[in-house]
């Protein structure tokens, strides 16, 4: 028997399915947290800079790598071209939404009120070979969101949870119909959560992890 077999029967799982039925106990989980296999070299140049960055503690609060990927197997999906991200940190989310963006041909714009860490996000976004792609807003994203104008095609909020629904409100009018909203740590939001969940013009999902994952109904 092999290991995957005894873990699937010592949790009481029916081995017709129990493969799929293990991962969504949890039991195969840890592959999220792998690396994914680079397509080519614009993705490995990508994947080089995230691990680089991990291996030498160039981070902060930066998203497990599960939601990483979970981020950008979304914007990848919707086949999203304009990616708002509001808490930029030093750009570890970012890189994993540039993954999707190389792909769609789509441009980043992120917010982030740090200098510092607005430093060095746009390092990591030169090293990986994406800045032409990515514009960084420094300053109070509260004020500066409230200049965009284009349609998004996916928000991603990861910043101050107190502030969740005010950037809600503020870009919700922006996110085209069939767009995403992705909210980092969604359990730590209670009153955005809250707004989410009611508004008849949404559909939210807290599938794994900490994101939450929002749709904007189309029609």
């Amino acid at each position: 028997m092999t290991r995957r077999s005894a873990a699937i029967l010592a949790a009481g799982i029916p081995a017709a399915g129990g493969l799929v039925l293990a991962q969504r106990r949890g039991l195969f989980r840890s592959r999220d947290a792998e690396m994914p296999l680079a397509r080519d070299e614009a993705e490995k140049r990508i994947l080089a800079v995230l691990s680089e960055a991990m291996r030498r503690g160039d981070v902060f609060l930066e998203v497990p790598t599960s939601d990483g990927r979970m981020l950008r197997l979304l914007t990848e999906a919707v086949g999203a071209r304009a990616v708002v991200e509001i808490g930029t940190s030093t750009g570890y989310s970012g890189l994993w939404l540039m993954l999707a963006l190389k792909s769609t041909g789509g441009k980043l714009t992120t917010f982030e009120i740090d200098r510092g860490r607005a430093a060095q996000a746009r390092r990591h976004f030169a090293q990986a070979g994406v800045d032409g792609s990515v514009t960084v807003v420094e300053g109070d994203a509260h004020a500066n969101v409230k200049r965009l104008r284009e349609a998004i095609d996916v928000l991603f909020i990861d910043a101050d949870k107190d502030g969740y629904p005010d950037y809600l409100k503020c870009l919700l009018p922006l996110v085209r119909p069939g767009g995403l909203i992705l909210a980092h740590n969604f359990d730590q939001a209670g009153e955005y959560g809250r707004a989410v969940t009611s508004n008849p013009q949404l559909e939210t999902l807290v599938p794994a992890g900490s994101l939450g994952i929002t749709l904007k109904k189309r029609g």
